[in-house]
């Protein structure tokens, strides 16, 4: 990009999500959470574990696994997720983080689509719109149910560009 091109909002927030995620010391994935309000940067946030407590990377992850019914081309099939219950997710610390006056009317801009339990987390915190550039499948179909269920903004940003310095190796 030419010094005399501006980088339009978007791409501006997600860049600032993604320099977000970049604190984060799980091994699995770095996720960036970003809380604006027009153009107004309210809050950040990354994944990890609560503050004084041993991370990933000090005591290892704490995989769980989970089953669950999914339904596809009208026959059900059980589907295995696994996921670390060390980590808080970077939209939990979001919320956790900023006041609900400010979440009021806002965008939430994080590098991965949210999972089941942020999305319902998100959707009653009085935000307005989830703009995110990674997609997370496990949980994708009844997310945007949901977000569209609750007239939510979701978003993604399919022809974004992460900073070459905050990328890693994601494990899903």
């Amino acid at each position: 990009m030419s010094a005399d091109v501006r980088k339009d909002w978007d791409t501006y927030f997600m860049d600032i999500a993604y320099m977000v995620s970049t604190r984060s010391r799980c091994s699995r994935r770095h996720v960036g959470a970003v809380l604006v309000q027009g153009k107004k940067l309210l809050g950040t946030a990354y994944n990890g574990a609560p503050s004084g407590v041993p991370d990933c990377s000090e005591a290892g992850c704490m995989i769980t696994e989970e089953y669950e019914v999914v339904h596809h081309d009208g026959h059900e099939e059980m589907v295995k997720k696994q996921r670390c219950v060390r980590t808080i997710h970077a939209e939990q610390n979001l919320l956790l983080f900023t006041d609900r006056i400010d979440r009021e009317g806002s965008s939430v801009y994080v590098t991965d689509q949210p999972c089941w339990t942020c999305a319902n987390m998100l959707a009653n915190s009085g935000i307005v719109e989830i703009v995110y550039h990674r997609p997370y499948p496990k949980d994708a179909d009844k997310v945007r149910a949901m977000m569209e269920e609750k007239g939510i903004a979701f978003r993604m940003l399919e022809t974004y560009h992460p900073p070459k310095e905050t990328l890693m190796d994601v494990k899903n």
